[in-house]
């Protein structure tokens, strides 16, 4: 019976869109509302932070990643449609963008190191609900003048040392994307699914925003040993994640 009924719906390219490729209703009301005094340092007058999660044009951008690493054989299976037609309907997706950047990035298994240093360590919010429950959390906030201030010092430091590519070419991008929203904005950062992956224990214990901070204010004074050992703990950490997304 559930066969059948998925044989009787019109086949989509992209989730959130109707049969002739609008998006639909409940698409376009498809939205994060955080207060902004749960935002360290935010205005509390400024109202509600709204986040639109742009369902639409962040799966047009992860389509466009699949079809440029995807092996030939899982492409064709996955798509129906010809290579040409999927990547115009997701170049205009995209293109509709008012910001030109979505309001969400996310990544799987992971999180990448350098989006650390927008937030204060001790700004943590964790919540250790049950293993499956909606409410577990483990995120961070800021408001986007420190997050892009954060970020301008970390890029500096980072480019001096290691040179434009690694950690300085991920703190650029950050810094661009920041670019394309409202001072008055603020920024998170959501270990989302991963939490259902990590124990109690292993969320305490989670020093990754401590780590990328500490080595930060290493580089600027110099302190190679700190680095060195800062990064250890968080390949300790992080190489747990990878593991399991090898044998997945």
């Amino acid at each position: 019976m559930w066969f059948r009924s998925q044989l009787s719906v019109p086949v989509r390219l992209l989730p959130g869109e109707s049969a002739d490729g609008s998006p639909s209703p409940r698409t376009l009301k498809d939205v994060l509302v955080l207060d902004p005094r749960d935002v360290p340092g935010a205005d509390p007058e400024i109202g509600p932070l709204v986040c639109p999660l742009d369902v639409m044009p962040r799966s047009a951008a992860a389509l466009v990643g699949f079809l440029a690493t995807a092996h030939p054989a899982l492409r064709d299976a996955a798509i129906t449609a010809s290579l040409d037609t999927v990547r115009a309907r997701a170049a205009s997706v995209l293109s509709e963008q008012p910001s030109g950047a979505v309001h969400a990035v996310s990544t799987t298994w992971t999180v990448p190191l350098p989006w650390f240093v927008m937030f204060e360590p001790e700004r943590r919010r964790l919540r250790l609900e049950t293993r499956m429950s909606p409410d577990r959390e483990s995120s961070w906030r800021a408001t986007m003048a420190d997050a892009q201030a954060r970020v301008a010092r970390a890029y500096e430091l980072a480019a001096s040392t290691f040179g434009e590519r690694g950690p300085a070419k991920v703190l650029e991008d950050t810094a661009g994307w920041l670019e394309h929203f409202d001072g008055n904005s603020a920024v998170e950062l959501d270990y989302g699914g991963l939490v259902q992956l990590l124990d109690d224990k292993q969320l305490q214990s989670d020093s990754s925003c401590e780590d990328v901070n500490a080595i930060v204010d290493a580089l600027e004074s110099g302190d190679a040993e700190t680095v060195a050992e800062r990064f250890e703990q968080l390949r300790e950490f992080w190489g747990e994640l990878a593991i399991r997304e090898r044998f997945s």
